[in-house]
């Protein structure tokens, strides 16, 4: 028999959910281990959305399987929300409640919350716990949302947009509090259109387009390969060297060797070693550039950011 410890945080088989005739999502297929935090990305309409909120149980799909921790959200709706958090990008108090008293409420739903004190003190709103919500600034009810869905303790948060709105400061402390989360083996499932704050702190990024997820995967792992390795089928390094060498020995030293890679040159002093990264491949380039006399200035492993493979995948035109 499989613990619900040992099941995943988050599961979608093949949903899908539909509105009239607009298909929201479609055959989505997803999972997330506990513990980690996962970046949901998509362009504005692609279904992010309603996948978190059929995730929360707000919606039901039309077909398809759902399990929140072991739950299905649409069935055990209760048991779910004691144990997941929610921070909703429009705040979600209300606007005569002061801050206090709307943390305070929220804590006395749950059977272990947070000292109230210090978490306001975490999310920089101690001295606005009597001021009323509608006269917070934008990042301030931002971080009362996020205070609010954690107070609960939950085992799994899910995170709308954190740092909308935000000065730099508090972005920085979100990120920072998002990275406690993840050492506290929280779950966290992170909807944002920053792709540095997704690749900063997500373990897994997930990319959604027109209802389907696209791309799946570790963060390093999606963006660890330049598009010439990643057409080559093979993961790049990314190589400068100063002086004249041949190329074309380099290769054929390779081949003759039986050792999996090939140079190829960008411009400059730019270079790419696609292929299988051994010792040995490095070895016998660093023997040839010596034996010309040139210099190898830096030597690292070819990536792309976040955003080069999000708008790769997803087109660069301005969606509606």
């Amino acid at each position: 028999m499989i613990k619900a410890v040992d099941t995943p945080a988050l599961l979608l088989d093949n949903v899908s959910k539909s509105y009239g005739s607009v298909q929201a999502v479609s055959d989505l297929s997803l999972t997330l281990e506990r513990g980690r935090v996962l970046a949901l990305l998509g362009p504005n309409g692609a279904g992010k959305t309603t996948t978190v909120e059929m995730c929360e149980g707000f919606i039901k799909p039309d077909a398809g399987d759902i399990r929140i921790l072991g739950l299905d959200p649409a069935t055990q709706t209760t048991e779910l929300r004691s144990r997941i958090g929610i921070m909703l990008q429009g705040g979600g108090a209300y606007p005569g409640v002061r801050v206090g008293e709307m943390l305070n409420l929220v804590a006395s739903y749950s059977a272990n919350p947070l000292d109230v004190d210090w978490l306001l003190e975490v999310v920089g709103l101690q001295r606005h716990r009597k001021t009323n919500y509608r006269r917070l600034s934008g990042g301030q009810q931002q971080r009362l949302s996020l205070a609010c869905a954690l107070v609960g303790r939950p085992e799994l948060i899910f995170l709308d947009e954190p740092t909308a709105g935000l000065d730099a400061q508090s972005r920085l402390a979100v990120w920072d509090l998002v990275s406690s989360l993840r050492r506290d083996g929280v779950t966290v499932v992170l909807t944002t259109h920053l792709m540095d704050e997704a690749e900063s702190l997500a373990d897994d990024v997930a990319i959604i387009d027109r209802g389907r997820v696209v791309a799946a995967g570790p963060t390093e792992e999606i963006t660890s390969a330049s598009d010439s390795a990643l057409r080559a089928g093979a993961v790049g390094m990314k190589v400068s060297v100063r002086g004249e060498f041949s190329v074309s020995a380099v290769n054929r030293r390779f081949s003759e060797l039986g050792v999996d890679m090939t140079l190829s040159h960008c411009s400059g002093e730019d270079y790419e070693l696609c292929g299988e990264q051994s010792p040995r491949g490095i070895a016998v380039f660093a023997d040839e550039c010596a034996k010309s006399g040139a210099l190898i200035t830096s030597l690292s492993r070819a990536s792309r950011s976040l955003e080069d493979v999000f708008l790769e995948i997803t087109g660069r035109e301005m969606r509606s």
